[in-house]
């Protein structure tokens, strides 16, 4: 993993940043504060885990949206600008633009969670909820390396596909790759339970982690500016998102000045590194 600011401080303060980064997006589907949530992310992979793999992540990702935006309208009859009309069914712009918004937050959502598995890891996860709340820890380390752990079978998958061109009919090989990759992914599923229960999982009621983290002063301090600045982006959230809506019409507003604030907590992380290499 690529050094950065947190690794000077309790890892705690890294799980705090991306937990608040997660729930701003998912909580405040606003169009402009899940661009703004999107832009950062984008910008703090690419540093994070350099811009191929955002690219590449982008080449699975995307179509995925595509067909969210496309099929999820067709199923909502609600609006006041009809487009066209299939049979009897109206689409409406509104649909589009409620789906469109619901397919940015979702990449909003997988974005986030790679960052946090390139700053993380799952040892720091453990170490920090490991011992008050082993389960919680465990789920949260496993859901972050998920979707990165996803994407590299998947490109094993089709690697191996395209070395035996017999091993399936032409036009069906998306389904090939999503097939195999859930079954590998059971099957994976099954012998990471049967580890863990070799090695004791659930025997003990407090666990014991290999990396010892103290909760400085200087931590504390750091804290203390992520829940200013996590208050300030919950204002300007509930400000914009007060009122705001797609259905039956478009109302609310675009933008005030607290944005500013949604931006300061998310960049977080950017104002922290020159002080990360000074204690470096």
């Amino acid at each position: 993993m690529k050094p950065t600011a947190f690794d000077s401080l309790h890892p705690a303060l890294a799980l705090a940043y991306f937990g608040v980064a997660l729930v701003l997006a998912m909580a405040a589907p606003h169009p402009v504060l899940l661009a703004l949530s999107f832009a950062v992310a984008v910008s703090y992979g690419a540093w994070l885990r350099g811009v191929r793999a955002v690219v590449r992540s982008f080449s699975w990702q995307l179509p995925l949206l595509v067909v969210i935006v496309a099929v999820n309208p067709l199923f909502s009859s609600t609006g006041t600008t009809e487009l066209f009309r299939i049979g009897t069914q109206a689409v409406y712009a509104e649909g589009y633009a409620n789906a469109a918004t619901m397919a940015l937050l979702l990449l909003c959502v997988m974005q986030w969670f790679a960052n946090a598995d390139a700053v993380l890891g799952s040892d720091k996860v453990m170490g920090v909820l490991g011992g008050a709340l082993p389960t919680t820890g465990l789920m949260v380390s496993m859901a972050m390396r998920l979707i990165p752990h996803f994407v590299r079978r998947g490109r094993t998958i089709e690697s191996a596909l395209g070395a035996c061109t017999a091993a399936c009919i032409p036009g069906t090989e998306r389904l090939r790759i999503a097939t195999t990759l859930m079954g590998w992914s059971m099957e994976n599923s099954l012998e990471t339970a049967d580890s863990m229960r070799c090695r004791g999982w659930g025997v003990a009621r407090k666990r014991t982690t290999f990396r010892r983290n103290r909760f400085r002063s200087y931590d504390a301090l750091v804290l203390s500016v992520l829940a200013l600045l996590s208050v300030g982006a919950a204002v300007a959230a509930y400000s914009l998102m007060d009122g705001f809506g797609f259905f039956p019409s478009f109302h609310g507003s675009w933008g005030n000045p607290f944005i500013v604030l949604y931006a300061l907590a998310l960049c977080f992380p950017l104002a922290l590194e020159p002080l990360g290499k000074v204690r470096r």
